[in-house]
């Protein structure tokens, strides 16, 4: 699976002012559904210290052994950096972090960014 490029997602940042953005991070939509488009949004540390490019840091399984680990760059816009990347159909966890071109980390105080993935089916 090879991830998508940003595409119509700066659209979806529109209704969420900055000071929404937790630590300057948004996953839209959440829940995340395996196998389903999601884009995630960053304004944070390395954004306000003037990267000049921003890479998601990003991996799948349990939140304490990442897998399919890879880092993508993020398209710069009004808003601030933006990937759409989809998550596998088997995948039960997305986590990540970010870095910039010089290697300097936003890493959420040590703690990264955790989502779980839902199946998509209904109970």
């Amino acid at each position: 699976m090879e991830p998508t490029n940003f595409g119509t997602g700066a659209g979806k940042l529109e209704r969420y002012d900055h000071a929404d953005y937790p630590g300057g991070v948004v996953v839209d939509p959440t829940p995340i559904t395996a196998g389903q488009e999601t884009t995630v949004f960053y304004n944070g540390l390395l954004a306000d210290s003037g990267a000049d490019q921003v890479y998601l840091h990003v991996g799948f399984g349990p939140s304490d052994h990442w897998q399919v680990i890879r880092d993508l760059r993020m398209s710069k816009t009004a808003y601030g950096w933006v990937k759409t990347l989809e998550a596998p159909a088997t995948a039960e966890r997305l986590s990540f972090c970010f870095k910039d071109s010089a290697n300097n980390w936003d890493n959420n105080s040590g703690h990264n960014w955790t989502w779980i993935i839902h199946d998509g089916k209904i109970v």
